[in-house]
Formats: C-alpha cells, structure tokens, sequence
C-alpha cells in the first residue's frame, strides 16, 4: 500500500476540487474518483438540465480540474451498492413512519466502506472528500477522533457520526480548518471551473425534493395499497391521513384539516395507523432517545455526563445529560426541550470542545 497516495470523492463540485487541489499541492499521489450513484432516469424528478450529483456535467466538472493537475480521473459505478443501502433504506423508513437521513448512510456506506475498497485496489491508503470537519490521531489511546469545522453553517462533523475508527484512520478532510468563504477564495486562486458553482441543496436522489412523488414512482404497488388513517388532535380524531409515509414530525402544510391556527405533526403511530397533530408548544420535547450508536471520540458514555447534542443538520448542539447509554442505546435529556424530535433523523453528542462523542438514529419510546 503506498501511504502517499489518496483517493479523492470528486463530485463535480467546489468543496471536493478544492480538496483534490489541496492535496494535489501538499505533494500526495492524488487519484480523484467520481462516484456514479444513480441516474435521473431511475429516480424520477429530473429537470429539464441534468446538473448536480452524479449528472454528466458533475463528472465532466470533476474530470477537467483533475485534469488541470494532472490526475487521473475515473468514475466508478456504485449504483447497486447505493441502491441497496441508501435508496431502500430510505423507502423503507418513510414506509415505516420514520423520516430517514441517508446522507449518514451514504457517508458510511458508500463514501467510505464502498471507497475504501477501491482505494485498496488502488494501493491507495487514504481516501479524501471535501467534507468540513476535522479528523485527529488521539496519541495517549490511539484513537481517531473527529471534531466539528469552525465554519459553523458549513460543519458536516453531524453527517459523519457513522464512520469508524478504521474508516477514520485512513480518511483526510483538507477542508476541515477553513470557511466556505476561503475555499471559493481558494478555487479562484486555483482557477478552477467550479470556483462559483452553486452548492447542492436538496437530497441528491430527490432532486425536485417532492418525496411523496418519489415515493409513488419508485414502489406504485405498495403505495397504492398504504391505508388511510385516522388524524388526531388532542385524543379526538378530526380527520382521515392519506397515509403513514407522507408525513413527517414537525410538518405543518398539507394536512388536509382546517382548525384556524397552525397545527404540526406530532407523532406518527405506525402501528396503530394514526397521526396525532398538535400546537407547536406542544412539539417541544427534551427526552430523545437512539439507536444503532457508533462511538466516535469516545467510549461508552456515563449516565449523569454533561454533553451537547444535535437532532438534525441545521440544529444548534445544546446541552443534555446522559441518562443511560451502552453500545447499543443511549438516552438523554436536553436542559432546554427540542422542538419537533424526528424518529429516525440522527442524534450526534458533542463534548464542549466540539469533538463527536457518539451518534445513533432516533427512535421511538416505546421502542424501548
């Protein structure tokens, strides 16, 4: 295995050039790889111009600044592996009554364990992505630990709660220390094609972010037959939903009741095909709940420990206490409630310092 080398995720846009130029410059053997993970065609939404992920002009951005350095570009097909993983989870999940995060698992499952294998074909020890965060080598306990970006709006350390220690040990973030200001200034500098490329917004696959859409085309059959149920407001039923995976917690619009003040989702009762549809006072919770948990800067947590957690992306992480926590579960009460606590979106705990403690999906209570 050569340690100079590195596989760069180049996804067409400025984040991952930079990286690629980045590294290009700091004198490793660089090897960019834009990862094929599906097309418009399969699932549905396209605009009349493809553009963004996995589109022709994404791969065709991220061969011409690999070409502007000299490095080999290749684009690799990981449309099964991403549908197997990513996609179904997805579906899977809003069929449930969950509403599902799969940039967590396309970051664990596909940019990483998927582009390790290649890199290991590649002889290549590290892979690399335009990711804003911080990976660091803890000398005392030989543990890989990451840590948020000082660029608070752009820090996606919440995203990569799921990698492991051996995905961490071979992963390079350049990006990590700088702003979003300062890596466009970088890709003007480098003058790269993508310097003004406007970021991706919206789950890469959902294009049109219409999921009730994505949902009826990719399994018509199952959706045809999702029952109706009852909506609930305040224990009284005053309405019928159009079914479990079109709604989401925290939802306000589309509804289909008129109650003449704002009402949200509250709760989506899978089992007994009912959702319950509250104030938005009512929404505030402190108590959460997760599973599936990867520790990440740290091991088991202690019940009554002060940490710092986030519920979803765009979430500031507040203070909590651990109320119980083994490898497979932990439990927490924020000091202050959240509002609109999702089952299945990701809890990812901060320690004061900004270092990812631990991370896990939502679950329900009684799931318990």
């Amino acid at each position: 295995m050569n340690d100079n080398r590195v596989i760069v995720a180049m996804s067409g846009g400025v984040d991952s050039s930079v990286a690629a130029a980045l590294l290009h410059e700091q004198g490793y053997d660089v090897i960019g790889i834009t990862m094929k993970t599906w097309g418009f065609m399969e699932v549905g939404g396209a605009p009349k111009h493809e553009s963004g992920c996995c589109s022709l002009d994404a791969i065709f951005d991220a061969k011409n600044v690999a070409g502007k350095f000299g490095i080999p570009h290749y684009t690799v097909d990981f449309t099964k592996s991403f549908e197997d993983t990513v996609i179904n989870n997805f579906v899977d999940e809003y069929l449930s009554g969950r509403t599902p995060n799969p940039c967590v698992v396309c970051n664990r499952k596909i940019k990483w364990e998927e582009l390790l294998k290649k890199a290991d074909s590649l002889e290549a020890k590290y892979v690399a992505t335009g990711h804003y965060g911080i990976v660091e080598k803890d000398n005392s306990t030989g543990r890989f630990k990451l840590k948020n970006s000082p660029d608070n709006k752009k820090d996606q350390s919440y995203a990569l709660w799921g990698l492991t220690q051996e995905s961490l040990s071979r992963t390079l973030l350049p990006l990590g220390s700088f702003t979003k200001p300062e890596i466009r200034e970088l890709a003007d500098k480098f003058d790269l094609k993508t310097a003004n490329k406007p970021d991706s917004q919206e789950i890469c696959f959902v294009a049109d972010n219409n999921y009730e859409r994505f949902l009826r085309e990719r399994i018509p059959d199952v959706i045809e037959n999702v029952p109706k149920g009852d909506l609930v407001y305040h224990d009284k039923k005053i309405g019928e939903h159009k079914g479990i995976p079109f709604y989401t917690v925290g939802q306000r619009k589309g509804l289909g009741v008129a109650m003449g003040k704002p009402v949200y989702v509250k709760k989506i009762d899978h089992k007994n095909n009912t959702i319950e549809i509250a104030d938005k006072n009512e929404l505030l919770e402190g108590d959460v709940y997760a599973y599936d948990i990867n520790y990440v800067s740290a091991d088991i947590l202690t019940p009554g420990s002060k940490v710092y957690g986030k519920i979803r992306y765009g979430d500031r992480a507040t203070e909590a206490e651990v109320i119980s926590a083994d490898d497979q579960h932990i439990q927490i009460k924020f000091i202050e409630p959240k509002n609109a606590i999702t089952p299945g979106q990701s809890l990812v705990l901060y320690d004061d310092t900004g270092y990812v403690l631990a991370g896990g999906v939502i679950g329900k209570w009684e799931n318990i």
